[in-house]
């Protein structure tokens, strides 16, 4: 079933769970994160950020598209991280069922001007848009980075710019950051904030940076109204080592001998988020 992530994510918001965004780079990381999805009965965000789609191309958006339709379980597909208004538009043309702008970057005036052209197009197509306010911090140089100092969300900004921009969900920065923390990193998400942030802005909020951060905190967000987390390095890191160890074996050289330990590795990563996320069985709701 394809929807539109306005419509995925106004029953997570109504039911208090979380939606994963999962954020797939080859076909094998799709069919993967698909079956997962429909083995535990949950709603699927697939997230697919410019990098990403540069690197499947948009050529593979049609099968995605397809299996998508075919899923037992609601699906959006979604870019990630849209930088302009011209990747933007590409998605949608491409059969993006949901986009996002991401000018947190900029001044708030510059950002909500942006995204509400962003939003008046691609409601005229009948696409959700989410937005972002605040910045998510950085851990590496890799393509989702964010800055060193995290610019915390306000909440009265919050709703301002919902307001100016007609969005459908909106990503917070509580205190997460991309990637994978090093040593001298602690994750701590400003729970107190969150609270604040849903009560001025009631609509889905957005938590980007979810991987490689404490269970308990990530628990905690969705029960105070955070309905759409973005999980791409725990995934892909599963995935990879995995595939890694299945390539030392020179003997191996069939994709059908490589992928489906790195998928299954994949997937039991993927499995523990939907749980926590207290997604599994949901699918029923839609």
């Amino acid at each position: 079933m394809l929807l539109n992530g306005r419509d995925l994510l106004a029953v997570a918001n109504e039911h208090d769970f979380a939606v994963p965004a999962f954020n797939i780079s080859d076909w094998a990381m799709f069919t993967g994160i698909i079956a997962v999805s429909e083995e535990k009965d949950a709603p699927l965000i697939v997230a697919i950020h410019p990098d990403e789609l540069s690197h499947i191309t948009v050529d593979l958006l049609p099968a995605i598209v397809q299996r998508s339709y075919r899923s037992s379980v609601p699906v959006a597909i979604h870019l990630d991280h849209g930088a302009s208004y011209e990747q933007v538009l590409t998605a949608i043309q491409s059969g993006f069922t949901s986009v996002m702008i991401d000018k947190s970057m900029l001044p708030f005036e510059e950002n909500a001007e942006i995204t509400k052209k962003v939003v008046d197009t691609a409601h005229a197509v009948g696409l959700s848009v989410e937005g972002e306010l605040g910045t998510i911090g950085k851990t590496d140089g890799y393509a989702e980075s964010g800055t060193d100092d995290i610019i915390y969300t306000q909440p009265e900004e919050a709703a301002r710019f919902v307001e100016l921009t007609g969005v459908d969900s909106l990503a917070i920065a509580i205190g997460t950051r991309h990637g994978i923390y090093p040593s001298h990193l602690k994750p701590e998400l400003k729970l107190d904030l969150l609270k604040e942030i849903k009560a001025a802005a009631p609509l889905p909020l957005v938590l980007h940076g979810g991987s490689n951060n404490p269970d308990d905190e990530i628990g905690q967000a969705v029960k105070l109204g955070v309905n759409k987390i973005n999980i791409s390095s725990d995934i892909k890191v599963a995935y990879h080592v995995r595939m890694r160890e299945v390539l030392a074996d020179l003997g191996e050289r069939e994709p059908n001998s490589i992928q489906p330990g790195s998928i299954k590795a994949m997937n039991v990563t993927a499995a523990q988020k939907i749980d926590l996320f207290d997604a599994a069985g949901k699918a029923s709701l839609y």
